[in-house]
């Protein structure tokens, strides 16, 4: 009895001390507006993925698919997709040619700016790279790596973008 309680008390402490140290589990986003428009790519996976975290955050979300409000609001803020693209390329290979290595990209542009025109984000291009090595006997598995990585990307990316999305303050 005397020996579980020793190993209680260091839990405990942490639990007393992580309060005031600041620690604080990450909460909902806190954005400066409450309507959005996206134009451009809207229907590839980041974007789509991205409109389903702002929508989580309480933000009215409109696209080509859903129009305008009845009374007329197109959105407090406009996100332009400029680019949402996947991209592989080779970066090694055997002496006899065969693929070794691969190189996985995700890039994502976008620029964000009132209804009214007025930039709030200039130009912004998130670029994610990984390395994943390939084996032509284990093709299968390697293609299902791959899909794994960029769902893996795609979540960073969107979270860096509502990092940045969090960060403007409207005019």
């Amino acid at each position: 009895m005397n020996r579980s309680r020793r190993h209680l008390l260091p839990a405990l402490a942490a639990v007393l001390v992580l309060p005031g140290c600041g620690f604080a589990l990450r909460g909902a986003p806190t954005l400066a507006f409450e309507s959005l428009r996206v134009r451009g790519s809207e229907g590839t996976p980041v974007s789509r993925d991205l409109q389903r975290q702002l929508q989580d955050a309480g933000v009215r979300v409109f696209t080509s698919a859903v129009p305008a409000s009845p009374e007329g609001e197109t959105g407090q803020v406009v996100l332009t997709v400029l680019t949402d693209q996947r991209e592989r390329a080779v970066v090694g290979q055997t002496a006899a040619g065969q693929v070794r290595e691969l190189q996985l990209r995700t890039r994502f542009r976008f620029r964000l700016t009132t209804a009214q025109g007025v930039v709030l984000l200039d130009t912004t291009e998130l670029l994610l790279e990984r390395d994943i090595s390939y084996s032509e006997t284990a093709a299968l598995s390697k293609e299902a790596e791959e899909a794994l990585q960029y769902r893996d990307m795609q979540r960073d990316i969107v979270q860096q973008a509502m990092r940045r999305l969090t960060a403007v303050k409207l005019p």
